[in-house]
């Protein structure tokens, strides 16, 4: 079994139960590889450096970051100088051998880079030009098949390498998904709340789980803001070949465990059909 985690950047996440428990998850004999995210630590960046940072809503509803070519400076800077390195680091000690990765490292996240983004401003759809972003269309299955036959556990995160040969931002959600779908792996993707609820502003709500279209459907229609790119990347996901996704909490006890063992919310290949 093989199991892609992927740990949320908001800073309401506290990624040190999620690393003991991956420790614990690869005692059972179950492959890991790590995708994780970093919107804070790039915020903070910017921050210190006098940058605001940007974000757009696309035509369909979905927010992420504008990266022009300085925020792009600083993504590679805390993304893989610091988020990467500080849980590569607390993973060796639990006792992991943990590999950092970006996507540009062996090609492992890679496709074409996107001239122009859709946005939505002012109620009025519009062209941006000048972001550097990508869309990820090939994993290098082979490089982290070869870590992970040899006891590794790889730890992944945007930049992807684009086909012009340039580094470019690429949401982490949906990273995470091309990677589960490669290895076809179970994606439990770790964030600050339970799951998906149907009222957002209501836990008791939590959707449990997502097995026929018609829950698909539902859950489609309950996912709003940043949950709206979660349900994105476990489409892409299932579609891809990942045997199933889960979306649950990162501060949870035994995160991990807790989502394989049924918390969190469920989607199923079957609500895709």
């Amino acid at each position: 079994m093989t199991v892609v985690v992927k740990i949320g950047g908001a800073r309401a996440v506290e990624p040190e139960g999620a690393l003991a428990d991956i420790a614990a998850v690869r005692e059972d004999g179950t492959d890991v590889a790590v995708v994780h995210g970093g919107s804070t630590a790039v915020d903070d960046a910017l921050e210190k450096m006098g940058i605001e940072p940007e974000y757009v809503e696309t035509p369909s509803g979905v927010v992420g970051r504008f990266t022009d070519e300085e925020t792009m400076d600083v993504f590679k800077m805390a993304m893989s100088g610091l988020v990467n390195t500080d849980l590569v680091t607390g993973l060796q000690n639990h006792g992991v051998d943990a590999v950092g990765l970006s996507g540009v490292d062996g090609k492992l996240l890679y496709g074409p880079r996107k001239s122009a983004v859709r946005v939505v401003e002012d109620g009025k759809k519009k062209i941006r030009r000048g972001d550097h972003s990508g869309k990820i269309e090939d994993v290098n299955g082979d490089l982290l098949s070869t870590l992970l036959e040899d006891g590794y556990t790889p730890v992944a995160s945007p930049p992807m390498l684009a086909d012009d040969g340039v580094a470019v931002n690429t949401d982490a959600d949906r990273a995470s998904a091309a990677t589960a779908a490669e290895l076809g792996g179970t994606l439990v993707s770790l964030t600050d709340v339970e799951g998906v609820y149907r009222d957002p502003e209501d836990a008791s709500t939590l959707i449990e789980s997502v097995e026929t279209p018609d829950e698909y459907e539902e859950l489609k229609a309950a996912a709003e803001g940043f949950m709206g790119r979660k349900v994105m990347a476990a489409t892409e996901a299932l579609e891809g070949g990942a045997s199933e996704v889960v979306v649950a909490s990162a501060n949870a006890e035994n995160p991990i465990q807790s989502a394989l063992s049924g918390g969190g919310t469920h989607v199923y290949p079957s609500a895709l059909e």
